[in-house]
């Protein structure tokens, strides 16, 4: 089994900043006139970013030709306290030269090994699906 550390610092109000297993600073705020992340964001960027991680690993695995990669998530929450998260949509648009086939693979693996993903799925309804643009 393995552990990481982090850490958390108030630095003013609803102001904190966040520091990851690697030592990584992220400011993280939940009054929007305070600029920083906002807390309930993190999750749905953890779980794309997550997936992104194994889509490109595999990818370049492949030896398929990656030039971009965007990510578009949508979450739903619930309306009323703690608006826990129903669902979340992560679609992937790749281009480069990548077989539809790779690109399909390769978020299958992502699904698979995505531990934010194995966290979350049994609450929460992730979908996923991925789009190859041209060159």
């Amino acid at each position: 089994m393995s552990a990481g550390t982090q850490r958390l610092v108030r630095r003013r109000g609803l102001s904190f900043e966040g520091e990851d297993s690697r030592g990584f600073r992220l400011v993280i705020s939940g009054d929007p006139e305070i600029e920083g992340a906002k807390p309930s964001d993190l999750l749905p960027l953890a779980l794309a970013s997550c997936l992104a991680y194994d889509v490109v690993v595999v990818l370049e695995k492949k030896r398929q030709v990656l030039r971009s990669l965007v990510v578009q998530i949508e979450s739903e929450q619930e309306d009323v306290a703690p608006s826990r998260f129903v669902r979340i949509t992560v679609r992937f648009d790749v281009s480069g030269i990548i077989e539809t086939a790779a690109a399909d693979r390769a978020l299958e693996l992502a699904r698979k090994n995505c531990p934010v993903l194995a966290s979350i799925a049994p609450v929460v309804d992730v979908v996923t699906s991925i789009g190859v643009g041209s060159p």
